[in-house]
């Protein structure tokens, strides 16, 4: 048995490319369009990771122009992603006005959300960064 990867529901596939590929930094891997069943499929992995995907799901609009609400029922705990400075990923992040749940006071774990209220955990690679400011005094937003 071997990982493929985590599908994620989303309402709107242009934000959430801009969260996963253009401020968090995943990478495109493949894209599928299903007319028949209205859907498209949008791989992402973390460069260099292929191995270990997120699969965005896109529901087309009904004929009306409705779309699907998912609200948090039928989400899960979160996506977590090793990095290699989770301070640079972090200030990246909030320059692309995401806002950072849970800072990463401890050189080691940070929490955001995806426009689709999905929690993304990330933890720094090998040892915790030393502590820095401003995430030292950077409080905990919301849920996470």
């Amino acid at each position: 048995m071997k990982y493929l990867h985590s599908m994620v529901r989303v309402r709107d596939l242009d934000t959430s490319l801009r969260f996963y590929v253009d401020a968090l930094g995943l990478r495109e891997v493949r894209r599928s369009e299903h007319a028949a069943g209205r859907f498209t499929l949008v791989y992402l992995a973390a460069p260099g990771d292929e191995a270990a995907q997120v699969e965005l799901t896109y529901n087309w609009p009904t004929e009306s122009g409705q779309t699907e609400d998912y609200g948090g029922a039928r989400n899960f705990g979160h996506i977590a992603y090793g990095v290699d400075d989770i301070y640079a990923l972090c200030a990246r992040l909030q320059a692309a006005g995401v806002q950072i749940l849970r800072p990463p006071r401890d050189g080691r774990m940070a929490f955001v959300r995806s426009p689709d209220q999905i929690s993304i955990e990330l933890l720094q690679n090998g040892a915790a960064l030393a502590p820095a400011e401003p995430w030292i005094s950077m409080p905990n937003v919301g849920s996470w």
